[in-house]
């Protein structure tokens, strides 16, 4: 059973960071890619970052320069190190994992920038 869980979510100020966690069990974690996904209300979900296997990753270009995603293998965790946070940042922030065609999500974890 593939279980993704998120922390770290909490409430910035702008111009500040944060670092977001993925524990995940139940899957051969070194082999995938992992993704960390965000939603602000009413809007769609929107890929953040994604790394591979071989730690190749791609970034929205909304968070480029600013989002750094990088991954523990020994540890099964997948990072997201998010600096100069800005109140668009603000969104509920999801783990994903495809692992053979189907997306596996966590539940997620909220971040807000405010002032």
């Amino acid at each position: 059973q593939v279980q993704l869980v998120e922390s770290g979510g909490d409430l910035v100020q702008p111009g500040g960071s944060l670092r977001l966690s993925c524990a995940a069990s139940g899957i051969i974690f070194r082999f995938y890619v992992m993704g960390w996904y965000r939603q602000a209300p009413g809007k769609q979900r929107e890929l953040v970052a994604a790394i591979t296997s071989r730690e190749d990753t791609n970034y929205a270009e909304s968070v480029k320069g600013r989002f750094t995603i990088s991954r523990d293998n020994a540890k099964n965790t997948v990072y997201l190190q998010m600096n100069s946070l800005k109140p668009d940042d603000t969104a509920g922030y999801y783990c994903n994992a495809r692992i053979n065609g189907i997306d596996y999500w966590g539940k997620g974890t909220l971040v807000t920038v405010s002032s």
